[in-house]
């Protein structure tokens, strides 16, 4: 049998990246708890449009955890309070009966808000760009057997090709740094063979760009990863320390 539950929703409510911000509460009954939290805020925007009052802006796109635009900072944690999700896949069956549920935007200066909770994540684009591609002849499409990957290497390149640049990891960073989405496109090409040839020169510019950029500094908390909805390892973060400092003493 179907359940339904009553909430409270607190919504950060921002009609533009330099107009001041605050929060909004909403109430919704009967909403099912089978449905997710972005069909619950479909719900509370068709309430707001039946009222003649603006909808809510959030973005989203596949809502299947693989694009990570459905960026939102739900209580507390980033893509809300469940593991290894996005916040498409956070049902609510995770929240109780009269539950007052703080949604916000990313909360970092390298993503400033566009419109209420939609922020400009176009930084991380600029970090890919300088950097986290092959652009060297590797000559043409070998077999699949040609190039003899420890598997254990292919195994972790992986794991950390499984990141889809959502953001979660600097919003969780109370520096705002970006380590780990950078340490895990560095990590998925460095592990390698065909991303060895620019390894050093990846390194330093995506590193560079990410400072320019303007995100913190990483102190090794381990939020980043906690947060991750992909489960990335703190251990690509070391890996690409290793990979900027050795590209250094080269130079």
């Amino acid at each position: 049998m179907e359940k339904s539950i009553n909430i409270k929703l607190r919504v950060w409510r921002q009609a533009g990246p330099k107009a001041k911000g605050g929060f909004e509460t909403y109430e919704l009954k009967n909403i099912s708890t089978d449905s997710s939290f972005l069909e619950m805020l479909d719900v509370l925007n068709e309430q707001l449009i039946s009222e003649r009052k603006e909808p809510i802006h959030f973005d989203h796109d596949c809502r299947e955890g693989i694009c990570g635009m459905c960026s939102l900072y739900i209580n507390g944690h980033p893509h809300g309070p469940d593991s290894a999700i996005t916040t498409c896949q956070l049902h609510m069956r995770k929240f109780k009966d009269g539950e007052t549920i703080t949604v916000e935007p990313w909360r970092s200066n390298a993503f400033p808000v566009i419109k209420d909770l939609t922020v400009n994540r176009n930084a991380y684009d600029q970090i890919i760009q300088a950097g986290g591609f092959v652009s060297v002849n590797t000559g043409g499409v070998p077999d699949a057997n040609a190039i003899p990957i420890p598997k254990k290497d292919a195994d972790e390149a992986m794991d950390a090709a499984s990141c889809i640049g959502c953001g979660a990891c600097a919003a969780a960073c109370k520096n705002g740094s970006a380590m780990l989405f950078v340490a895990a496109k560095v990590s998925q090409l460095a592990l390698l063979p065909q991303g060895r040839v620019e390894a050093a020169a990846r390194a330093k510019a995506m590193v560079a760009k990410m400072d320019e950029l303007g995100f913190g500094n990483c102190t090794n908390t381990g939020a980043c990863a906690a947060e991750c909805p992909k489960s990335v390892s703190l251990a690509n973060i070391a890996r690409l320390n290793r990979e900027f400092i050795c590209a250094k003493i080269k130079d």
